[in-house]
């Protein structure tokens, strides 16, 4: 271990006091938080972690801000409470947000203060300082989440009644009243204004220009009362507001300025605002919408084609599921929520591409139907449509198209009002937005670690490592992904130590990446997730947008983490002890080293040392564990948070791997008749699984064996639903004609028809080969004359030649009796 991370270490133990009031420090003060959060350097410690190890500074609380809420909508106007800090009065409290945006505080009648987030055209962590002197110092800092404006509570915004109806106001058989509600407590006043809020975005797409802007554009209400309910009859706005036609109300205060920014204010939806627009369209609508889908896509034909830098689809609903590095449920269309999915009907579940396209910033979505089959625009308008602007929006957020689902609305959504909704011209919006195929998806290949800890790597070869310590799972330099897990020895029954261990921890970070941990909670079995050596909470949000990943919080047992290169974890409570998952796409092949293998399709070389020097594929137990222990986790490179007195003591001060510990090998077993004896009745029980079946002998536990059978099950359900499809790619009907079938996989047939008054010319089917060709072309429906017609010319023709024969005999007999 290096001297410097040694004496850093030895300042993180030093004893200190606890957290408390203290005088106003000198900015800067070794003995003070002020300006200092986050740093633990100096006498004292203003770390995270100072709280667990007693090294905090007295005035820590003061400085180093807790709030309460901790997130809101980007869309801003939310109060919050600085926990802990009491003060005199209001005037001087100022709270700034990335250094830049400015909001005025206040300091209620108990002395707590107060702060307003602001309006923000980003999402994740902002980091925000607070002023009591009128700004002429910010000492105190903290942090606030922005987040996407669907995933704050219904609590939190005005709602419109029946918001269909808002978007479809003026159209044929809509009209009348309109209605928006709201929580009357979460205004604390007596009047309310209710006000209209436009969002536009202007300058040259895709230039340094293109900015985005919300504008106050008209009250519509003033000092209405607070009770949470107003009805009114919308009426045509003047013809200075039409061009704006994505919107939200926003609720205030009605002693506030109107159109006063970043105040306390209940915003509704983001939505499509048919109910303001102009007389020209409530006369007729479908020839207003007409115009505007012909004017989308006369732009959409001059802007950058996104499409060709798009991911391809998982061609299955199993493999969308299961690829979650690179791909999401899409919350408009989620079997777990009863497959409601408005804009895709037929359809049961949709995923969007976890990260925006590199240049564009656009977004993939893909719908499957309830027999797991791809849903694709070219056969109907239910089809998965792909985003200019990702749904999500992209870092560095702020600009167009990047900004959160406010590029996605003026570029996907509002012209799907155009030309689908408001007019019959939907063909133009699917042949702009054309669904894409899955022949170039490629399923990313999964290994995993569960139990005591067994690993199966990405190329197939498994073995069980159960050293104490902490060890590399993952090393890849293509991204500088680094995946590092430790392992603990669990209590046998009897309460002594077992000779097996579990994961209890797993931390990863890419590049220049956040770093994530996830832990087993002490006690309870639960998961608690560390954002760079922080505690996160979940009680507000569980999807989290990160520096290089996203965070989704399934439960308390199960985290997904989804990183920027397309790789994923799958982080697991299982039994008493975590599994985890990895998922990497075909970049990382012949790029990886550590506990899970070299990834190259050849599990001969997974047992390779740092030294570069393989073992055999047979290599025994002794050797197995040699191997793992030769990729413990150095000092300077670790990931982990060691912010107990035991962590400290035994995974920083210690080596990373114990070489005290000495685990049971599988050898052992045969060689012991009582633990014979023991694996034979674990065999049954675990259904001959061979690593429930160690794990019950390590252990003396029935219940750990079944937690790790689970884990083994839902790995291999995992390698199952991924594996390669063949796609023959999409078969187009014949013009004239039709087709029966939208499956266009290995083994699929597609039959084929023409329409009345045409004749089939080629095959009547064609069929999906295993090379990914199909058996025959697309025949053509020819032009014929119909059976019916054909047959009448025959027998016509029969019958007058019939009739001439008849009239030919006639004559003839005649003649004979002359």
């Amino acid at each position: 271990m290096k001297l410097t991370l040694l004496s850093c270490a030895v300042l993180l133990l030093l004893p200190g006091p606890g957290p408390g009031p203290g005088p106003q420090p000198a900015t800067g003060a070794q003995d003070s938080c002020a300006q200092r959060c986050g740093d633990r350097s100096g006498s004292c410690s203003c770390h995270p972690t100072c709280s667990s190890l007693g090294t905090c500074c007295l005035d820590v609380r003061e400085f180093c801000l807790d709030i309460l809420p901790y997130s809101g909508s980007i869309m801003g106007g939310k109060d919050f409470v600085i926990q802990r800090l009491r003060w005199g009065v209001s005037e001087g409290v100022i709270c700034r947000f990335k250094e830049s945006v400015q909001t005025r505080g206040q300091v209620d009648s108990s002395g707590q203060v107060h702060c307003v987030s602001p309006l923000l055209y980003e999402s994740g962590f902002i980091p925000f300082t607070l002023s009591l002197d009128n700004g002429r110092s910010f000492q105190r800092s903290g942090t606030w989440l922005a987040v996407h404006p669907s995933k704050v509570s219904e609590t939190e915004k005005c709602v419109l009644v029946n918001e269909t109806r808002w978007q479809y106001y003026g159209t044929t058989g809509t009209s009348g009243n309109l209605t928006v509600t709201w929580s009357p407590g979460a205004l604390p006043t007596h009047h309310v204004a209710i006000e209209l809020w436009g969002y536009e975005e202007t300058g040259t797409p895709y230039s340094k220009e293109w900015t985005a802007e919300w504008s106050y554009l008209y009250t519509l209400a003033a000092n209405v009362s607070n009770s949470g309910n107003f009805t009114f009859t919308p009426k045509p706005a003047p013809q200075t507001f039409q061009q704006w036609e994505v919107g939200a109300l926003r609720i205030v205060d009605s002693a506030q300025r109107a159109g006063e920014r970043d105040v306390q204010a209940l915003w509704s939806n983001e939505h499509a605002l048919a109910w303001h627009l102009g007389d020209d369209f409530r006369a007729d609508p479908v020839a207003w919408a007409h115009t505007q889908c012909l004017a989308w896509e006369e732009l959409e034909d001059q802007l950058p084609d996104f499409l060709g830098e798009l991911p391809d689809c998982p061609c299955t609903l199993e493999q969308a599921r299961a690829d979650s590095g690179r791909f999401f449920t899409d919350y408009g269309c989620d079997i777990e929520q009863g497959s409601v999915c408005t804009y895709h009907p037929g359809a049961v579940h949709c995923v969007r591409s976890v990260q925006a396209s590199p240049s564009y910033a656009s977004g993939q979505q893909c719908c499957y139907t309830a027999e797991g089959t791809q849903l694709l625009t070219a056969d109907s308008t239910s089809g998965s449509t792909p985003d200019r602007g990702h749904d999500w929006g992209a870092p560095p957020f702020l600009a167009p198209p990047r900004v959160p689902g406010l590029s996605h609305w003026l570029y996907d959504v509002i012209s799907f009002y155009h030309c689908c909704l408001w007019a019959p011209e939907c063909h133009r919006y699917m042949s702009r937005r054309r669904s894409s195929g899955c022949r170039n998806y490629q399923p990313p290949h999964l290994a995993s670690a569960f139990g005591d800890p067994h690993f199966l790597t990405f190329d197939g070869a498994n073995f069980t490592f159960n050293g104490r310590g902490e060890y590399v799972l993952l090393e890849a330099d293509v991204t500088q992904l680094s995946v590092q897990a430790r392992a603990q020895p669990g209590s046998l029954p009897n309460g002594t130590r077992a000779r097996g261990t579990g994961l209890t921890a797993v931390a990863v970070r890419e590049g220049n990446s956040d770093t994530l941990e996830v832990r087993l909670a002490s006690g309870d079995g639960k998961l608690q997730v560390l954002l760079n050596q922080r505690v996160l909470s979940f009680d507000e949000q569980r999807w989290l947008d990160l520096k290089g990943m996203f965070l989704s919080l399934a439960s308390t047992e199960r985290v997904s983490i989804m990183l920027s290169s397309g790789a994923g974890l799958e982080v697991g409570a299982q039994g008493p002890s975590l599994s985890v998952t990895v998922l990497l796409p075909e970049r990382f092949q012949n790029r990886t080293r550590g506990l899970l293998g070299t990834f190259n399709a050849d599990p001969h070389d997974d047992f390779t040392l740092r030294s570069g020097r393989v073992l055999p594929s047979t290599a025994s137990a002794q050797q197995l564990f040699g191997f793992g222990a030769d990729w413990a986790v150095r000092n300077e490179s670790s990931l982990f948070t060691y912010d107990s007195r035991f962590l400290v003591n035994n995974f920083l001060f210690r080596p990373k791997h114990d070489p005290t510990y000495v685990p049971l090998f599988p050898n052992e077993i045969q060689a012991s008749s009582p633990l014979a004896q023991l694996a034979q009745e674990a065999a049954t029980f675990c259904e001959n699984d061979p690593f429930c079946s160690f794990d019950v002998v390590a252990t003396g536990d029935l219940s750990v064996g079944n937690a790790t059978k689970a884990a083994h099950q839902l790995h291999l359900r995992r390698v199952q639903n991924l594996k390669p499809v063949v796609s023959c790619g999409w078969m187009a009907p014949p013009a004239n004609g039709h087709k029966e079938g939208t499956r266009y996989l290995a083994g699929s047939t597609v039959r084929f028809s023409c329409d009345h008054g045409y004749n089939l010319d080629g095959a009547e089917a064609s069929t999906c080969q295993a090379d990914g060709t199909w058996s025959m072309p697309t025949p053509r429906c020819q032009p014929g004359r119909s059976y019916t017609v054909l047959l009448s010319v025959i027998f016509g023709g029969l019958a007058v030649a019939l009739l001439i024969v008849l009239l030919f005999v006639l004559l003839r007999r005649r003649k004979g009796h002359r």
